[in-house]
């Protein structure tokens, strides 16, 4: 068994305070912004950043697909999400870039199997969570300018 680590990185045309209250909008923006792999969401408690705590179903293929009860923290100025049902963590860190612009970094890690199913895990779950995140990306970036 071995940490699987999959990470993103986008810059968006709009100010990274714009950025961060938008990823931490669970009620809002979060919901219009998922891509299809996202179904089932929806706000059990609070509703904007730390002490949020959000339910949804994520298919990571059409074979694969999760139930999340995700508890949202804000420490260091980051975005934490942890899901209560397994070890994944995600991490959002905005940063402001040249010209009004953002940097945005997300990072998941969870404990993946162990074995050759394990071995397969840590290689194509990392590529195909990074295609999620660039589409979320996009669409946040749409829909903040």
């Amino acid at each position: 068994m071995g940490q699987v680590v999959a990470t993103a990185e986008r810059v968006v045309a709009a100010p990274a305070e714009r950025v961060r209250a938008a990823l931490a909008d669970y009620a809002g923006t979060r919901p219009r912004v998922l891509p299809k792999q996202f179904s089932d969401y929806r706000v059990e408690a609070g509703g904007q950043g730390s002490g949020t705590r959000v339910h949804w179903r994520f298919a990571a293929t059409s074979k694969r697909a999760r139930e999340q009860d995700v508890e949202v923290t804000e420490p260091d100025g980051t975005l934490v999400e942890r899901d209560t049902r397994s070890s994944m963590v995600t991490t959002w860190t905005v940063a402001p870039a040249d010209g009004g612009r953002s940097t945005v970094r997300v990072r998941t890690t969870w404990d993946g199997a162990g074995g050759v199913g394990g071995f397969f895990e840590r290689t194509f779950a990392p590529r195909g969570l990074r295609r999620v995140y660039d589409d979320l990306l996009g669409r946040l970036e749409r829909e903040l300018t």
